[in-house]
């Protein structure tokens, strides 16, 4: 599958999951809109365009099983997380429930409106490394008092690599009251989503990553009852609008000044390439790869991953605990001295080296990326670790 990327062939791309790569001919789909714009860029922005993105929005609607009239795009979850948490109704009453895993931004997104309103932001301690469901949910809801009000939780976390039980957190938190609020960004393209299912009442998810759209392609679902509560992050033109659709929601937060949204449009052209490519089962094979390699390396380094290496906690994503000097050195090292580009991450005072095994990976990549680790072992430079 590597021939379909526009990827440097003489780099080891270990790094799917920060901002995905997009294949030639969703990019080919990309840049053909984006001549379309320049060609008769009022008539694009204002009406072809349009026409476009609702029918990328409702392809994506049915990929992740939801209503089009739920959906907004956005160019990513953070700017989706920044327009949900200004509009809740939190004050110095109420608490967030989160855990100590999350994306770094969204900890600093609820940090910062924590300080302007009041709300305390709980980063609930999860043990590492996890040992069962069971565990993690119990060290979850350790965390909640009766000052919670919003439930705010990653599917797939950024840093671990970890699937989190969210269906069982969603329906514990429905049962005590409490707003759901679910950070998907690595989810859509990965693992199977249905937000009909899951019944958050917020829900964001990347297509850039492993739906592997441009940069910049992203969705913001909100359940039906409660967009009206929800303001424009940036006021324009579809507040009091002019023109207004059929959905306050798809006017306040849809068009909001002049843009290049063509990266929205390329949705249906991934769907089409995964369909094309059968890319269930490409993918099935990633996660079967991605476990048997974290297993591998994490034993070779002499490491303990931070969930149980099966289907229930691991995707195409997988995380190696070590332990090292400086985790932005190393990463850099790893890219200038061997080439492979790959993440190496700090959280809660401990490091790790996330790897992804996509269908454009080979068995050659990660025996490479494991020679490297050892061979770093061998000069001191790392060594493996546990979770905590």
């Amino acid at each position: 599958m590597k021939d379909h990327f526009l990827l440097d062939p003489e780099i080891t791309f270990l790094n799917f999951g920060s901002f995905g790569a997009c294949p030639k001919p969703i990019f080919e789909k990309y840049i053909s809109f984006q001549r379309e714009l320049e060609a008769s860029p009022v008539q694009f922005i204002l009406k072809t365009g349009l026409n476009y993105l609702n029918e990328s929005r409702k392809q994506l609607a049915h990929f992740i099983d939801c209503s089009d009239k739920d959906l907004v795009f956005v160019q990513n979850p953070s700017y989706a997380v920044n327009a949900i948490v200004k509009s809740l109704n939190l004050n110095e009453n109420h608490e967030v429930l989160s855990t100590d895993l999350e994306y770094g931004a969204c900890d600093r997104i609820w940090n910062f409106y924590s300080k302007q309103k009041g709300f305390t932001y709980i980063r609930q301690h999860i043990n590492l490394p996890i040992q069962s469901k069971e565990q993690f949910l119990e060290d979850f809801w350790k965390g909640f008092s009766d000052k919670t009000k919003v439930v705010f939780i990653s599917q797939i976390t950024s840093v671990t690599g970890i699937i989190l039980p969210v269906k069982e957190i969603v329906d514990e938190a429905k049962k005590r009251g409490l707003i759901t609020f679910v950070d998907g960004a690595h989810v859509p393209g990965h693992i199977p989503l249905s937000i009909r299912d899951l019944n958050a009442d917020y829900y964001t998810g990347a297509c850039h990553k492993w739906m592997m759209t441009p940069k910049g392609s992203s969705f913001m679902y909100v359940r039906e009852e409660l967009q009206d509560e929800l303001d424009p992050l940036i006021v324009s033109w579809g507040y009091d609008a002019d023109f207004p659709s059929d959905s306050q929601f798809f006017d306040y937060h849809q068009f909001n000044g002049t843009r290049d949204f063509s990266a929205y449009l390329t949705i249906p052209e991934s769907i089409r390439f995964m369909n094309e490519n059968k890319w269930n089962e490409k993918i099935e094979h990633c996660k079967d790869r991605t476990r048997f390699w974290l297993n591998d390396i994490c034993s070779a380094l002499g490491s303990v991953p931070n969930a149980p290496i099966t289907n229930q906690f691991y995707g195409m994503l997988g995380s190696i605990p070590i332990r090292c000097q400086n985790a932005q050195s190393l990463k850099n090292l790893l890219f200038d001295t061997y080439k492979i580009e790959i993440p190496v991450m700090e959280q809660n005072g401990r490091s790790f080296v996330r790897f992804s095994y996509h269908p454009l990976n080979s068995e050659q990549d990660l025996a490479r990326l494991k020679e490297v680790l050892i061979e770093l072992k061998q000069k001191q430079l790392i060594d493996g670790a546990s979770g905590e």
